[in-house]
């Protein structure tokens, strides 16, 4: 075609994975450089439990992240059909609870909500956040009323399975005959090349999509480590995303939708540290899993998984644009959420040659980089 480029990717997390697969449909030629194998890697991608929760996270986010998470759910379901598999995409909902000890802090969340959208035009987006009572909530999730007395439905929040996500963008890309080389951790990258030890490679744009990978290049990148347990619960029968309210943490509670496996997790610490998880962790989330539902008490551990995600200081998502190159970093904890958005601004910025104002002007920021000597 008159207009493909060729695009050199690096880093095969799921942003590069879906920016990948959004400008291999556009048509351009696709070069991918990973040094993890195809299969499985340290990318955050892999520890993530897949919540696509913009309301949720408007206690503690800016807005961009609610906008920018509200058009990622629209793309999610387009892109499972196209990639014609299931992605474990539910869409029912989640709850957020919380016992009486802790009653305060649930209404400080429907009070951060209430004010951030007080200026905000809510009139477009269907389902808004509602307070409801228990008889309410019996009709959602029995065996959660049955414990707590109301709750806030945030009726279109959604989760996927992060793990066949990776997998089907994966196949449909080497089933596309995308180049990808895996195992290749790139010596150097620049404006229109990847250089892989002696071998150069030139293209029209290089994509730094390696998150912490970068932090070398990148002055503000740094880790945030999370930790999430894989649990076995068949005494616990529970359809929705859950999040539980507590002063020092915000337990979440993802169903698979299968096998009655449920995912949990919490912590959000300052730190690039990827080793096991700790036991004070653990205790903690196991001891909230069980105080939301006993049923947790005879659930299999079945996994315990750590990683950290990229950030920078604002915890925002950034794009840089510069002749050639463009960098994406600081995905935070919202890899998942955003990247259906990136990717698609991205491809039309490239598409436009420049010549595209994005609707998310914030994104587009320059990094501070470092200069190597």
């Amino acid at each position: 075609m008159p207009n493909q480029l060729k695009i050199g990717i690096v880093g095969a997390g799921i942003m590069g994975r879906l920016l990948a697969w959004q400008l291999s449909n556009a048509g351009h030629q696709i070069t991918i450089f990973d040094k993890d194998p195809i299969e499985f890697g340290n990318a955050a991608a892999y520890t993530a439990a897949g919540m696509l929760t913009p309301y949720s996270e408007v206690e503690s986010a800016e807005m961009l992240i609610f906008q920018m998470g509200m058009r990622s759910l629209e793309l999610w379901p387009g892109i499972a059909k196209r990639l014609g598999s299931d992605l474990g995409f539910y869409q029912k909902g989640s709850l957020i609870v919380s016992h009486v000890n802790d009653r305060a802090d649930l209404l400080r969340f429907n009070q951060q909500l209430n004010f951030k959208f007080n200026d905000f035009n809510l009139a477009e987006y269907a389902d808004k956040p509602r307070q409801i009572d228990r008889s309410q909530l019996s009709q959602l999730e029995p065996e959660i009323a049955s414990h707590f007395s109301e709750a806030t439905y945030l009726p279109q929040e959604s989760w996927l399975c992060t793990k066949c996500v990776m997998r089907s963008l994966a196949d449909q890309l080497l089933e596309r005959r995308v180049a990808w080389y895996a195992h290749s951790e790139i010596t150097e990258l620049g404006e229109n090349f990847v250089q892989l030890n002696k071998q150069r490679f030139d293209f029209n744009w290089v994509i730094d999509c390696r998150g912490l990978g970068a932090k070398r290049d990148i002055n503000e990148l740094r880790g945030v480590r999370g930790e999430v347990i894989l649990l076995e619960a068949p005494d616990v029968k529970v359809s929705r995303l859950v999040r539980l309210m507590h002063p020092r943490y915000r337990l979440y509670v993802v169903p698979k939708g299968r096998d009655n496996l449920y995912t949990i997790g919490a912590t959000q610490i300052e730190s690039d540290d990827d080793g096991p998880i700790s036991v004070r962790s653990a205790l903690e989330l196991l001891s909230a899993a069980y105080s939301l539902h006993p049923g947790f008490a005879e659930a299999k551990i079945l996994e315990t998984k750590t990683n950290c995600r990229p950030a920078l200081i604002d915890n925002l998502p950034r794009v840089d644009i510069s002749q050639g190159l463009i960098r994406v970093n600081g995905l935070y904890r919202h890899g998942f959420l955003l990247a259906p958005t990136i990717a698609a601004e991205i491809e039309k910025a490239i598409s436009f040659a420049g010549n595209y104002a994005s609707p998310f002007e914030a994104l587009f920021r320059s990094f501070e980089v470092e200069e190597c000597a």
